[in-house]
């Protein structure tokens, strides 16, 4: 199928959006990405995910904001101050899931502040993710995608804040970025059977 060829090796492999359905309520769609397509770590604000592998591989790694973490500067609870950050626009994230899957697998739901609300998506081989959004996107309602890099914890520190050696692995700074310039996903036409509105 041509979603799934890798056009040039100098350039970042296409991601290939089916857009199934879309109402007020919810929207669903397909993401078919080839060999090494990346969907870059971005969020879903005030959404609710139900993700599906439908074929072939690819690894997730997802967060969630630390809100409860002591070390967490934006928690009103937390011993730090913002203002002591030593790179302020970073926020503290959580780690959900760091893994490699193959379908068939379980789904999964992302909430809009657990199960890993912030997630970047690797092909490992061509693979098709079924996307189910409830609510949409929206910019005028606040819904938009927003995109993020990450750095290990160990890059930035706070004052007076420390997390147990063991735990380090469990947790990364996210700080918000622009949309990647290689990063293309491009819309066809989903000619499968017709999504009747009950």
């Amino acid at each position: 199928m041509p979603y799934f060829r890798t056009e040039a090796p100098d350039e970042a492999p296409k991601i290939t959006y089916l857009h199934l359905y879309e109402c007020e309520k919810f929207s669903i769609g397909i993401f078919c990405l080839p060999p090494s397509g990346v969907i870059p770590l971005h969020n879903h604000p005030g959404m609710t995910v139900f993700s599906k592998l439908l074929f072939g591989s690819m690894h997730i790694k997802s967060y969630d904001w630390a809100v409860d973490s002591p070390c967490n500067p934006c928690n009103p609870s937390a011993n730090a101050n913002p203002s002591q950050i030593q790179h302020p626009g970073v926020q503290l994230a959580k780690v959900k899931v760091d893994a490699d899957f193959t379908a068939p697998c379980n789904s999964s739901i992302l909430y809009p502040a657990a199960g890993g609300n912030m997630h970047c998506f690797t092909a490992l081989t061509a693979c098709a993710v079924l996307d189910v959004l409830g609510p949409p996107y929206s910019d005028p309602e606040g819904r938009d995608c927003t995109y993020y890099f990450d750095f290990p914890f160990t890059n930035f520190s706070v004052d007076g804040v420390s997390v147990p050696e063991e735990e380090r692995e469990g947790y990364a700074w996210l700080q918000e970025r622009e949309k990647l310039e290689d990063f293309a996903v491009v819309g066809a036409v989903y000619d499968g059977p017709v999504i009747v509105e009950c």
